[in-house]
């Protein structure tokens, strides 16, 4: 996936307006079968995923002992079709690309005492994302309605162009859209037919600098700036991602039943005076003094304004904050998350 296609803007606005197509590939595709599937991923991701029923999906997070977060992931109940995720697989998890590796060995080191089996599909599949305003009406063409059948969050199979796929109501831009995971012998013939199937609409292509653009317009984490092993899911705002029901015995669980009562740190959303992007590690200050360091920035194609995610000290969540940028001081104020939200 390049950072571009043709310009960033150009990609940006057309997912806002219409529909962007994304080749996420390279994002990995596991899946857990055996009569204890369900009872190892339960011990392993925050979420619950014990009463996950098929067709349903679940946002999730795999920590550390000490809550820091390994990745977060997508739970997927009793997916199909076997052309994608494999003969009777009672889970799928889509985890981050960069994490696959280290995911795929947490899972195999912590397999004892389950009868389970975890395989990865991420080299014998693909996936494309259709996201936008226009998205679902292009993919129900393809589908017959498959998309437009689907509440946010489910999945199911499908077949479009005469391809077995599994359709997923989920996306990371902020918009409404699809994600289609389909064999990999599959991909180059579904990306052409999207791609020309979208043009006439105003849709095309999008890379990684749009879709960082997107997902921050949105206030959606991205593993290594708001998520990483020396960060918990309290301490990056994503509450619903945990269930610290008594009973549950996951990974990290007493850590993080301590954070919720009081995390160390707080995801903030920033907006910036002039037209100055922020970038990651900037220090944020109150009064001169450090209280946190942005995690995310950028210029809001959207917004047309500078906009980014930071930790700061709980104490400091409100109000207005300084940036130093290099020595300059640039003034910021705390405002609600997401930057943007979609109009219903």
């Amino acid at each position: 996936m390049p950072v571009q296609y043709t310009s960033i803007l150009e990609e940006h606005r057309a997912t806002r307006e219409a529909v962007g197509l994304f080749d996420i590939s390279h994002m990995g595709r596991l899946s857990i079968t055996g009569p204890d599937a369900t009872a190892f991923l339960d011990r392993l991701v925050t979420r619950r995923v014990s009463d996950l029923p098929a067709g349903h999906i679940r946002y999730g997070l795999v920590c550390n002992p000490a809550g820091g977060v390994l990745d977060d992931v997508l739970v997927y109940g009793a997916p199909g079709p076997a052309e994608v995720w494999g003969d009777h697989a009672a889970l799928g998890v889509v985890v981050n690309a960069g994490n696959r590796d280290k995911l795929v060995a947490w899972f195999k080191d912590h397999q004892s005492g389950f009868d389970v089996r975890v395989d990865d599909h991420t080299h014998a599949t693909a996936t494309v994302a259709v996201q936008g305003p226009r998205a679902i009406e292009t993919v129900d063409r393809l589908t017959r309605g498959a998309a437009s059948a689907l509440q946010n969050y489910r999945g199911a199979r499908a077949t479009l162009d005469g391809r077995p796929v599994y359709l997923s109501r989920t996306g990371y831009t902020g918009e409404d859209g699809v994600e289609i995971i389909c064999p990999a012998a599959s991909a180059d013939g579904l990306w052409q037919r999207l791609v020309a199937d979208t043009a006439p609409c105003g849709g095309v292509p999008v890379g990684l600098g749009a879709r960082d653009t997107l997902r921050l317009e949105a206030a959606m984490p991205l593993y290594g700036h708001e998520l990483s092993d020396t960060i918990n899911p309290f301490e990056a705002g994503l509450h619903f991602g945990v269930t610290l029901a008594e009973g549950r015995d996951f990974i990290g669980r007493d850590v993080l039943a301590s954070a919720q009562r009081s995390p160390a740190r707080r995801r903030v959303g920033l907006a910036l005076e002039g037209r100055r992007a922020a970038r990651e590690g900037t220090p944020v200050l109150r009064d001169g003094q450090p209280v946190g360091v942005v995690t995310s920035g950028t210029f809001s194609p959207t917004l047309q304004r500078p906009i980014a995610l930071a930790l700061v000290d709980p104490a400091a969540d409100t109000g207005p904050l300084t940036l130093d940028l290099r020595g300059k001081a640039l003034s910021a104020t705390t405002v609600p998350l997401p930057f943007y939200r979609r109009p219903r």
